[in-house]
């Protein structure tokens, strides 16, 4: 989405037109589930996908309508358009896929090749992208449906504390708008109220990988792709580097524990904290310091018998046995890994959990196999 939204605003800013086009309901099974954008140009060039097949020919078809110079071929020319369709036989796919769900989408142009140039508000996507881009968090809400007392199409922007920070309207956010708005500590899913489409963006999340080694390393490169800001810390400048850590935001490089109680201040629960240090001690000077920490996560990887030895120290230096109830340990989702892609894959799914549900899946995790979690340092 971020790409998009990039996208989305060079044309903005060289005055190019274009339609936004964005799932903002759906109900059932479907291709592409609410949030999904694409942007169409009037040369039929897209960025982007609803999920393909007859259903985003049909939006592109119409949102090239929308873009036409005179608006001679359009009911409704420059203004923004509700699509429902329902994935049964008349939009089954090319492979003959029938999902048997529906899609709500809104085709929105954004800056059209007509006399009055710019449609208005164009600021509220730009608006929308610095939130997305400084990992904020925001919501969406979208008018979709004539009972929510503002005309079709219109947009309104929360910030993370529910606070209106834009609208792309010709009037003010009804009440009812306000009222049903979600806060992200909800992590709500995409929903619909009396009208509106609500679209959570949820802040970004960063993961605090302590350890440079061979897993740290290769749940790092997973997790970045998996949309995750990536820090990276190890005592050794070449583990610590930007060969082994091409995107990572932040790199850092010292005593273990000094350079944890200096980055305390800024563990957050937006920070998920991975301990896959080299050795026994540095794991436990670790979670010494990140385990009372308000981190969204803590993780540590290790052997059942290593991980009580290391709970035992702990206690004797006065952490709570609160504090270490919360860690995660051993670490990832029980998927009979044996080998370090296959650990780190195991490990990515469960702070792909706790970002997405909140919590992780009880059952994956009680049967945790003795091949993931004695996972020996030299692997590290």
């Amino acid at each position: 989405m971020r790409e998009l939204l990039a996208k989305l605003e060079l044309a903005i800013d060289s005055g190019r037109p274009c339609v936004y086009c964005a799932v903002v309901e759906t109900r059932g099974s479907t291709p592409q589930k609410a949030g999904a954008a694409m942007l169409v140009f009037p040369d039929g060039t897209q960025v982007g996908t609803l999920g393909g097949g007859c259903v985003e020919a049909e939006v592109k078809r119409q949102a090239l309508r929308s873009l036409d110079g005179d608006g001679s071929s359009a009911d409704r020319p420059n203004q923004a358009g509700v699509f429902t369709f329902n994935l049964d036989d008349n939009y089954g796919w090319d492979d003959g896929l029938i999902c048997g769900g529906r899609m709500t989408i809104l085709a929105d142009p954004v800056i059209t090749s007509t006399g009055n140039g710019r449609v208005p508000s164009t600021a509220y996507f730009k608006k929308l992208r610095e939130l997305m881009g400084q990992g904020q968090g925001a919501t969406e809400a979208v008018v979709i449906g004539s009972d929510a007392g503002a005309p079709v199409g219109s947009r309104y922007l929360f910030d993370a504390a529910g606070t209106i920070v834009d609208q792309r309207a010709s009037l003010p956010a009804p009440e009812g708008v306000r009222h049903n708005l979600a806060p992200l500590s909800e992590r709500p899913r995409p929903y619909w109220r009396h009208g509106v489409a609500y679209l959570p963006v949820f802040p970004r999340v960063t993961l605090f990988v302590v350890g440079g080694g061979h897993v740290g390393q290769a749940v790092a490169k997973l997790a970045a792709e998996v949309d995750f800001d990536i820090w990276a810390l190890d005592d050794r400048d070449a583990f610590a580097s930007v060969e082994r850590f091409p995107s990572a935001k932040r790199l850092l490089v010292g005593d273990i524990g000094q350079r944890l109680r200096e980055m305390t201040p800024e563990v957050t629960p937006s920070v998920y904290a991975l301990i896959v240090t080299r050795g026994h001690a540095h794991d436990e000077e670790a979670l010494y310091h990140l385990a009372t920490t308000p981190a969204g996560y803590v993780g540590m990887i290790g052997s059942k018998r290593k991980i009580r030895l290391i709970y035992e120290d702990l206690l004797a230096r006065g952490i709570s046995q609160e504090a270490l109830d919360r860690v995660h340990a051993p670490l990832g989702f029980a998927i009979g890994s044996q080998t370090v892609p296959e650990i780190a894959i195991s490990i990515v799914a469960e702070l792909i959990a706790v970002r997405n549900l909140g919590k992780t899946i009880p059952a994956a995790r009680e049967r945790s196999n003795s091949a993931r979690s004695s996972t020996c340092a030299s692997s590290r």
